[in-house]
């Protein structure tokens, strides 16, 4: 393959490093709804394009804001005091010859869709406002969609990063997240909110965990209930990472503004599961990277994946398969401890030519990374001419990001 380095990297891998940071922004937390939704609707408006005019079509809707509303907690069930609005921003496809593809509609429902599946308490016909401020986009970018071919050119000049495999430090936080928005765990203890996030500490196998986690007020029905109830979900916090994972101490800290004596000013509570209802915004590209997580110690991409075409973007193709090769380079190549993999793209070069690709090997013990070169070579190789395949996968929403 043309422009590909392969090289050893002179660092220390990172789960051997003494101190490690990472975080996850839950489900439920401001910028994990706004990347989720404006992806749903890169999606959805994929699948509109695709049907109406075998393809798809200019966009980019990797802008978009969750302004918070108002909202009165109260023991057993406050209100919300005004709705959050939902503003969609940057360019789509509107027309094509005299056919008009309706981008807010189907922005609109595919939040709501999203909204109704994944958060238990908001209403988006009463708890939303939206607001569409996505436009028709440059002639410019629009153009390279009619430069057809089984690749298109890339739409911008972006570099990305990916990385494998991940540390016991951030498979706990990805996971313990996922556990803790599980309909499982939702079911055992109703009151704890979607919006969580978890931000991890490791010193040497010591891991200091502090946790924030939106209580619904409609199950709490004093001060004393909620710190009980807290910690009861702190015990089921300890049980699932005794189970998993054999770190030699790990301390939680969970709602540690809490304030014990000080009623309903002195907890964390929301109405409906999350703080947008009334403390907190939300932005695109301010949440986790596309693995699910944010990774102190790791170099990572700037690009906000969420909401960029599938077909040309190469902020979001490019970022998401960077990981993809780590992970199948950390899988099936014996020998590599830790591996970094970095895509560069050429404005206007087709999109399985990439400028750039480096791929840098931390070997194990008595490895030489010429020995194991040709095996990587092969994977990224194989990952660049099946890449019709794999945009195809992220228009139809098959690769998860957030």
């Amino acid at each position: 393959m043309k422009n590909l380095l392969i090289h050893t990297l002179k660092q220390v891998a990172l789960e051997e490093q003494p101190i490690e940071i990472c975080e996850r922004k839950g489900l439920g937390h401001p910028d994990s709804i706004c990347d989720s939704i404006m992806n749903e609707i890169s999606v959805e408006l994929s699948k509109e394009y695709l049907r109406r005019f075998d393809t798809i079509l200019h966009h980019n809707l990797d802008k978009g804001l969750l302004a918070a509303g108002e909202s009165s907690v109260k023991f057993g069930g406050g209100e919300i005091l005004q709705p959050m609005l939902i503003v969609y921003g940057d360019r789509a496809t509107y027309r094509v010859g005299g056919e008009y593809i309706p981008v807010d509609e189907i922005a609109i429902k595919s939040t709501k869709n999203w909204l109704r599946k994944n958060m238990r308490f908001i209403d988006p016909d009463i708890h939303i406002k939206y607001q569409n401020e996505v436009k028709s986009g440059a002639a410019s970018l629009q153009d390279i969609f009619e430069r057809r071919g089984r690749f298109l050119g890339a739409n911008d000049t972006s570099a990305t990063v990916g990385f494998a495999p991940l540390t016991d430090l951030e498979r706990l936080i990805l996971e313990l997240e996922k556990y803790l928005n599980s309909t499982g765990f939702k079911k055992e203890f109703p009151e704890s909110g979607e919006d969580i996030k978890i931000m991890g500490f490791r010193k040497n196998r010591e891991v200091d965990l502090t946790i924030a986690m939106a209580f619904v007020d409609r199950f709490i029905t004093n001060e004393q209930d909620y710190f009980r109830k807290k910690s009861e979900i702190s015990e089921a916090i300890n049980s699932f990472i005794n189970d998993h994972y054999s770190f030699e101490k790990v301390k939680i800290g969970l709602n540690v503004l809490d304030a014990e004596g000080r009623g309903i000013n002195g907890l964390y509570l929301t109405v409906l599961g999350t703080s947008a209802d009334g403390g907190d915004s939300g932005q695109v590209g301010r949440g986790n990277n596309v693995n699910g997580i944010i990774p102190l110690n790791r170099p990572t991409s700037s690009e906000a994946a969420a909401g960029k075409n599938p077909v040309s973007h190469v902020g979001k193709i490019y970022n998401i398969l960077s990981y993809k090769i780590a992970d199948e380079i950390a899988k099936k190549v014996e020998g590599v401890k830790e591996n970094y993999v970095w895509l560069l793209s050429n404005i206007g070069q087709p999109i399985n030519e990439p400028k750039v690709v480096s791929a840098q090997i931390i070997p194990k013990n008595n490895v030489k990374v010429e020995e194991i070169s040709s095996e990587i070579e092969e994977i990224i190789a194989y990952e660049f001419e099946h890449l019709d395949d794999f945009c195809r996968d992220l228009a139809f929403g098959k690769i998860k990001i957030c």
